[in-house]
């Protein structure tokens, strides 16, 4: 049986999952998606989207769809729905998470990899993330799961941006895109989303999406004055830091969430890097959100794509280096108070 499709939806409370939940399942794309719900209290979605079954786990939803509560642990929810699909009980295409507004969308990421029998039935696609334009610097400024939520997104949308005016929009997409560079932005209305946007992104496939997100690298560009390193060394990483007075509006907010870019033209020793990342893993895998890179390794004719969430990190070969292509390195480290100095300066001592 091919690999389910899972894709993660989160956000603060009140960001809007709900509403673009139901725009998905509502729009006409023939898909049967099973919706798994994990919030607080009996209303799983709102009412009006689903007809209820009472006392049902699963719900069959006005389109055909399925959906389920959590009233048990995710891993054995997505198996019995797995098991489901391949008896002919229950049929449908993918599978959405929609997370609780409190949620830390880490250890719900983490079920896919650290299950043999969920990484034999499903691909994680993609982490979305919900930003309501209105109450989000407060949110940011005062919850660690919003900052969270934000580190993890393979996408991010914000919402409610009617409420707000265009400075206020443009100020938190520009703290936003501090905290994660490599997810990309778009403003949302009322859940109005192509569902090109939200579905099949391969956010976490390393074998489909074998480059990094073009805007990711940009970090630096907004931050820098657009020179280009050619050598390698610390001037590589850049994006934590923007010291430009153009975005002093930026530093009202000291957020624990940041990113920084590593890059070289050096090739890396694999067996040192092999090490070194296995080292900051044990020490600082709780506060590692999301890292990512495509590398140059020496011996090897191909890219090497790594990425991993947590404590959880692997690798795969991508394509080979195109002729008269430069072989750089380029990493990015999204997560919580990371100490960046360690990092780059232990992967500068791993290049050959």
């Amino acid at each position: 049986m091919a690999l389910i499709p899972a894709t993660i939806l989160t956000g603060f409370l009140g960001s809007g999952k709900t509403t673009l939940l139901k725009r998905v399942l509502t729009e006409a794309h023939g898909q049967k998606i099973a919706v798994i719900e994990n919030e607080f209290g009996d209303e799983n979605i709102d009412n009006e989207i689903l007809v209820r079954e009472s006392g049902e786990q699963i719900i069959q939803l006005n389109n055909g769809c399925v959906c389920c509560s959590i009233r048990e642990d995710l891993r054995t929810t997505l198996s019995d729905l797995a098991e489901k699909k391949r008896k002919g009980e229950l049929q449908f295409d993918r599978v959405v998470i929609e997370t609780t507004g409190l949620a830390d969308p880490g250890p719900v990421a983490q079920t896919f990899f650290m299950d043999d029998e969920i990484a034999e039935s499903y691909l994680l696609d993609s982490i979305l993330t919900l930003v309501d334009a209105k109450h989000a610097d407060q949110q940011l400024d005062d919850r660690q799961e919003a900052r969270r939520q934000i580190g993890f997104a393979d996408q991010i949308f914000i919402s409610k941006t009617d409420l707000v005016d265009e400075a206020s929009v443009d100020a938190l997409a520009h703290r936003i895109k501090h905290m994660n560079p490599r997810a990309p932005q778009s403003r949302v209305h009322f859940g109005e989303v192509p569902i090109s946007s939200v579905f099949d992104l391969r956010g976490f496939n390393l074998n489909a999406k074998l480059d990094i997100d073009p805007e990711f690298l940009n970090a630096d560009a907004h931050a820098h004055d657009h020179k280009d390193h050619d050598h390698s060394g610390h001037d590589h990483a850049h994006g934590e830091h923007c010291d430009h007075p153009s975005h002093a509006t930026h530093h009202a907010h000291d957020d624990d969430v940041k990113s920084f870019v590593f890059r070289s033209d050096k090739a890396f020793n694999p067996a040192k890097l092999e090490d070194f990342l296995g080292s900051i893993v044990q020490v600082y895998g709780p506060k590692m959100l999301r890292y990512k890179g495509v590398l140059h390794m020496k011996g090897s004719p191909k890219k090497v794509i790594f990425q991993g969430v947590h404590q959880l990190m692997g690798s795969d070969l991508g394509p080979a280096w195109a002729p008269g292509e430069k072989k750089t390195s380029k990493m990015v480290f999204i997560g919580i108070d990371l100490p960046r100095d360690i990092f780059l300066q232990g992967l500068e001592q791993c290049l050959v």
